[in-house]
């Protein structure tokens, strides 16, 4: 398997929540693909000044009736692939980094028509992540939301409820109000958990153009450190966790 210079989920993750207007850029441009990879071709086409687009590989513009410009590198994208060790072994899922992608602007032919991003939909990805919204019976004024099991509670007057209930929906889709054996998050320590769930928010604020990304970075600041970065594990688990939510409420009506 090729082996391709990549950048760690870790700093694709900081550049993408210090620099404004990248995540939504990102979300609006590459339709179809995860937010990492959105978020990873919209850098490599600023570096190499080539315009934003929807993106396919090469066998894909061919369908399209367009076809890769001569000369034109290939994006490079995070891809799953299946493998087993042994013949007899259990198959398992690894993630590699492939130049397999061309950006529409590197292409010419026929013409072609981007889709449309679906509408988020907060019904829609309740349904489709299982999680239930319960009554908020907190007395404490001051507390905008919380999580337990699979279930979310948004306080009526929160100050911004989507970014609440985004955070909260981080907790949960992170396994952090998970418990015994499917609990993967639960055991982090606080201020982890804390930060996973406001980048979760962040990112799924500013895909959609929601209001209250700002909120979001001094929250992950004072609970990250000054001077600490986002741990490598956890910036893979929050860009998956954003996915996740982002998609369970963007599927299409059937």
């Amino acid at each position: 398997m090729e082996r391709v210079s990549h950048p760690s989920w870790s700093n694709l993750l900081e550049k993408s929540v210090t620099e404004p207007g990248v995540i939504l850029e990102a979300y609006s441009r590459f339709h179809g693909y995860s937010l990492g990879n959105r978020i990873s071709a919209l850098f490599q086409c600023a570096a190499r000044g080539i315009q934003p687009g929807p993106i396919a590989t090469y066998p894909k513009w061919q369908e399209c009736g367009r076809h890769v410009k001569r000369g034109e590198k290939a994006i490079v994208l995070c891809q799953p692939f299946t493998v087993k060790d042994e013949p007899k072994d259990e198959p398992r899922i690894i993630f590699a980094w492939r130049p397999k992608w061309f950006v529409l602007s590197q292409t010419e032919g026929a013409e072609f028509a981007a889709p449309s991003l679906p509408e988020w939909n907060r019904e829609r990805a309740l349904t489709a992540l299982e999680v239930s919204e319960i009554p908020f019976t907190e007395m404490d004024g001051n507390v905008q939301g919380y999580a337990t099991g699979k279930s979310v509670a948004i306080n009526p007057v929160a100050a911004l409820p989507f970014k609440t209930l985004f955070h909260e929906l981080g907790h949960v889709t992170l396994g952090h109000t998970a418990q015994g054996a499917a609990s993967d998050g639960a055991d982090l320590p606080r201020n982890i958990r804390e930060v996973e769930a406001e980048a979760v928010a962040l990112l799924c604020l500013e895909s959609l153009g929601m209001p209250g990304a700002e909120f979001c970075r001094g929250y992950i600041q004072h609970w990250l450190g000054t001077g600490n970065t986002i741990p490598e594990q956890s910036a893979q688990r929050i860009f998956h966790a954003a996915d996740t939510i982002l998609r369970a409420g963007s599927e299409e009506r059937q």
